[in-house]
């Protein structure tokens, strides 16, 4: 049986509860790169040991491959259900394409659980929710790392208990999420483009982004920040993902599109260049936002602007999974996302109930205020002088204009210098001994700090090439004595 980590273990125990409880169907919600997959195949392996039927369902082709090899390391024999399948399966764990199983489900045995992979896909009159209605009597678990809608409606119309997993802030002060940094120019003129469901109009969001210049060029910043590293380029459509990759192409970059007119082989070889470093960067649209697990992917590029809390996230997500030679994560916004919807890692009150909006005071239809240095280019919080460069603005406020110009760091309000290292350090020891005080700890303080020793001490050993060094032992007494200094010296607490 896989070893689960902490917040799984306490993911699944919580799981079990809610059913316990009377709840029949339960809405797990935890990050992109947390885990969800291998949460899920747990459950299913504790259940199958005691002859439970069990559903797994997803949407697409690169899904059911993950979790066939999640539910391989697990030990659970299963069987799938796609296209080209045929017949029915009569095994007890059936893992099942969502538009395949709804052909065929009328003369297949009930069920005793359905898992849904991606679950803020489930509405009452989807192909989700027909599953779910035929077969009445099974539990229900949807995993989700964004709970989210763009019609407004709560994830309340489908479940009727919502379990929390842990945050992107306290995966990413673990070492389990990688640090993000972004870079953004002024956000994109959407004055033409109107509003369908929810998003943004595709054709003419197509019209408005699709040009070879954007605020600075994606193949420009790209070499500028992230070059040689391996990127996804989100894309509004198909013509836009070519003609980006094309960009990329012509620039000298190893890239190439991928979308879901391509045959299964067509994909998989290109998905197979990606992974292999022979395509260092791949442009999509939609096709990779969701599911896609390449944890050496280095490098988020958001040409799509949405207005879909949920898809933004989904598409940061692709890029955050740790990997031991990726340093930190590089999202290269030039849609204006992040000041549409905030940092990844901002903590969200998730509801099942209508109208969803952070608790950071970022809705889907406010633009946060930010300056951008017209001498360093640096983006913050409006002040009278730059607090990068000490740049005086004039008393009058220019206007922002749609040049061409450099990609520069965007931060959260408030934060009016560069972020430093000890910044990094104690935000990441904050985040971790609340983490130590929810678990109920007895020395929040002193967890925190061990953990952030060992995650020093393995970073300098791979400087020098020892990559399994993961304890406090690699390093000294000063430097320990530094680490807590810069961390927890203030406090009461004593460190032996």
């Amino acid at each position: 049986m896989v070893q689960l980590r902490d917040y799984q273990d306490s993911a699944v125990q919580a799981v079990r509860d809610s059913f316990r409880s009377g709840h029949k169907k339960t809405l797990l919600v935890s990050p992109t790169g947390s885990g969800k997959t291998v949460i899920f195949s747990y459950i299913a392996a504790g259940m199958a040991k005691n002859n439970k039927r069990i559903l797994i369902v997803a949407h697409r082709r690169e899904l059911l491959k993950q979790i066939s090899g999640a539910l391989k390391k697990v030990g659970v024999p299963h069987a799938i259900l796609a296209g080209g399948t045929p017949g029915i399966p009569i095994a007890n764990v059936v893992v099942a394409s969502v538009f395949t199983l709804v052909r065929r489900m009328k003369t297949m045995k009930p069920f005793d659980l359905i898992i849904g992979d991606e679950a803020h896909h489930f509405t009452p009159d989807s192909s989700w929710g027909k599953v779910v209605t035929g077969f009445p009597s099974a539990r229900v678990l949807g995993v989700t790392a964004t709970p989210e809608r763009l019609d407004g409606k709560g994830m309340g119309l489908m479940f009727d208990d919502m379990v929390m997993g842990p945050t992107v802030a306290e995966l990413t002060a673990q070492g389990f999420l990688s640090h993000a940094v972004v870079y953004a120019p002024s956000a994109p003129d959407l004055g033409s483009v109107g509003t369908r469901m929810g998003d943004y109009v595709s054709k003419q969001l197509e019209d408005a982004m699709d040009k070879p210049i954007i605020t600075g060029s994606a193949v420009k910043h790209y070499g500028k920040y992230a070059d040689g590293k391996k990127a996804i380029a989100f894309c509004v459509s198909v013509k836009h993902a070519k003609d980006v990759a094309e960009d990329f192409r012509n620039a000298g970059y190893a890239a190439s599109h991928i979308d879901g007119g391509m045959d299964d082989t067509e994909r998989d070889a290109v998905l197979k260049a990606f992974e292999e470093d022979r395509v260092q960067i791949l442009t999509s649209c939609d096709l990779v936002s969701e599911g896609f697990d390449l944890p050496s992917v280095e490098v988020a590029i958001l040409l799509r602007p949405t207005k879909s809390l949920g898809l933004f996230l989904q598409q940061c997500g692709r890029a955050i999974r740790p990997h031991p030679d990726k340093e930190r994560t590089i999202i290269l916004d030039h849609a204006g996302n992040t000041a549409r919807h905030g940092f990844i890692d901002d903590d969200r009150d998730w509801s099942l109930a209508d109208g969803f909006v952070a608790n950071n005071g970022k809705s889907n239809d406010k633009v946060v205020s930010v300056r951008t240095c017209t001498a360093c280019f640096a983006v913050h919080k409006p002040t009278p002088t730059c607090p990068m460069c000490g740049h005086v603005y004039p008393v009058m406020a220019r206007a922002v204009k749609h040049v061409d110009g450099d990609l520069v760091e965007t931060r959260r309000d408030g934060e009016a210098e560069a972020e430093t290292a000890e910044d990094m350090m104690q935000k990441k020891f904050r985040v971790l001994s609340s983490v130590a005080r929810k678990r109920g700890y007895n020395n929040p303080t002193q967890w925190a700090f061990n953990v952030i020793c060992g995650q020093e001490a393995s970073r300098l050993a791979k400087k020098v090439g020892m990559r399994d060094a993961q304890t406090t032992n690699g390093l000294t007494a000063e430097e320990r004595a530094s680490i807590w200094k810069m961390t927890a010296g203030k406090t009461k607490s004593s460190i032996r």
